[in-house]
């Protein structure tokens, strides 16, 4: 049986979820110095998913993120916040999505193409897709 996914969302309907439910909470899951010398989206929060020196599975993610949610009390007759997670490109984001739908999560969102996108032909990101690539609002550190 395969791995519960969160579902994927383009950056811009990332996005315009975060502007429809102003509930939601746009999570980046990068590493620290990812987060503060790249840049992140406007608004998000960071709760590294991999961070250095180590780079193995934040032990306490899923804690971080019920803290985040106020440990469900947000949640009204079972109708949850969106929790939307991105990464550099979507594949970390992916990976904590499916721990936190496993454990109990329901409305759990990745970025597809993340902050920065895929490389492209010269090996540079930026250039194809990703937040930035789609002119969002993001700040830098």
């Amino acid at each position: 049986m395969s791995k519960p996914a969160p579902q994927p969302l383009s950056p811009q309907a990332a996005y315009e979820l975060t502007r429809a439910e102003p509930q939601s909470v746009l999570v980046d899951v990068r590493s620290s110095m990812e987060y503060l010398m790249i840049g992140h989206p406007v608004g998000a929060v960071h709760i590294a998913w991999l961070d250095e020196p180590d780079w193995v599975p934040n032990p306490r993610f899923v804690a971080q993120i019920r803290e985040l949610m106020l440990g469900g009390a947000v949640c009204e007759n079972g109708d949850c916040p969106a929790i939307i997670l991105i990464c550099r490109s979507g594949r970390r984001s992916r990976e904590a999505g499916e721990v936190l739908l496993e454990a109990g999560f329901q409305r759990v969102y990745n970025v597809e193409g993340g902050f920065e996108g895929p490389l492209d032909a010269e090996h540079h990101r930026g250039t194809v897709a990703g937040w930035r690539f789609d002119g969002l609002p993001w700040e830098q550190c």
